[in-house]
């Protein structure tokens, strides 16, 4: 029997909007909201401010004696980098490699860690996570006690501070603040490649800090021009870039795997294939022609399938076809090589690049 979607704390101000919903995640999420569409949201994300509500994403507490170092051992990369106040793109695999998940790890000290997984995996994530906690460390899904409000763009920074929350602190590093008497968690993190911050709050206070963002200029923007401006970036979705099929070998995300650990789940595996070299790589693609890269389109060298293209889509920014694509290693290509994809029977002609196809602003 299928799951009814969920709703979040913030549904009844998105059908306000007129917002267009889609599923994610088992999730009723804002696609897109009238008046503007998704050329207008990604643009005010470029050049001014947007607001995001991604509450479907999850949220997971571990607490107890050495949370931390628990975690440290099990996810791919290494918690020792950081500090307590500070965040960590991480990933959780599976004994061969494959990404069961890709999140953001908070660390709140060395027994008390929030993890933000995608939606659809959550449930996984912490099932994982519970079997394998020794006795004194507990494992608590908070998915539904929080929200989470991305407020990203050239101008959020300002906007924070006429809310009187904190923004001068590093990137991938957090700070405790109170908004209308609620504590904020204000992370200086993004998925559009600009500068920006994801707010995590609880969800029965989401209202009031939605409201005073938005009333203080942020265009509502929705999953749609979320997509658009992460591919603009490269950055990998999961399900699509990332998967328990693609490794982070393969999707060129070595850099989140703390190689020299003793330990973290598909170690073994992931060491192997780095020392053997990928069967294929994840490039970014760029159309030399009218044609727009989609998932699943076949990549060619000649009359020869070498590889298929993960995400794709096109770029409001550059005006072109964009994506990217998992190509294999045998065929030989290099940067600045044209191939080109099967696009329904017809080819179309393709650049393979490296991302990021907009420079990031992030840093």
């Amino acid at each position: 029997m299928t799951q009814p979607l969920r709703h979040p704390a913030l549904y009844h101000r998105h059908t306000a909007l007129g917002a267009k919903f889609a599923a994610f995640g088992g999730w009723e999420m804002p696609l897109e909201y009238a008046g503007g569409g998704v050329l207008k949201e990604h643009a005010a994300v470029r050049e001014d401010v947007g607001v995001f509500d991604v509450s479907h994403l999850g949220k997971a507490r571990v607490r107890g004696r050495g949370a931390a170092g628990f975690v440290n051992a099990c996810l791919s990369n290494d918690l020792d980098r950081i500090s307590a106040g500070q965040a960590q793109y991480t990933l959780c695999l599976a004994d061969d490699g494959g990404v069961v998940d890709d999140l953001i790890a908070y660390r709140f000290g060395d027994d008390d860690m929030f993890l933000i997984p995608n939606a659809a995996n959550t449930a996984e994530v912490v099932r994982r996570l519970t079997e394998a906690a020794p006795t004194g460390i507990g494992v608590v899904d908070q998915h539904e006690l929080f929200a989470v409000l991305a407020v990203q763009g050239p101008r959020s920074k300002p906007l924070l501070d006429s809310l009187g929350l904190p923004s001068d602190h590093d990137y991938m590093s957090f700070t405790v603040a109170e908004h209308a008497g609620t504590d904020v968690v204000v992370c200086r993190t993004g998925y559009t490649g600009e500068h920006g911050y994801e707010l995590v709050v609880p969800s029965h206070d989401a209202h009031t800090l939605w409201d005073a963002i938005v009333e203080a200029g942020a265009r509502p923007c929705g999953l749609a021009a979320r997509d658009t401006l992460r591919t603009e970036m490269g950055y990998p979705l999961h399900g699509q870039d990332l998967s328990p099929e693609i490794t982070p070998v393969q999707a060129r995300s070595g850099w989140a795997v703390g190689w020299s650990k003793p330990a973290f789940w598909g170690r073994d595996a992931l060491l192997a294939e780095k020392a053997e070299g990928p069967r294929r790589l994840l490039w970014g693609i760029e159309s030399l022609d009218r044609g727009i890269p989609r998932a699943h389109m076949t990549v060619l060298s000649g009359d020869t399938a070498i590889g298929e293209v993960t995400s794709g889509t096109f770029s409001p920014t550059r005006k072109v076809g964009i994506g990217l694509a998992l190509i294999d290693t045998a065929a030989g290509i290099s940067e600045g090589d044209e191939v080109a994809l099967d696009v329904r029977g017809r080819r179309s002609a393709i650049r393979v690049v490296k991302p990021p196809f907009v420079k990031s602003s992030v840093r």
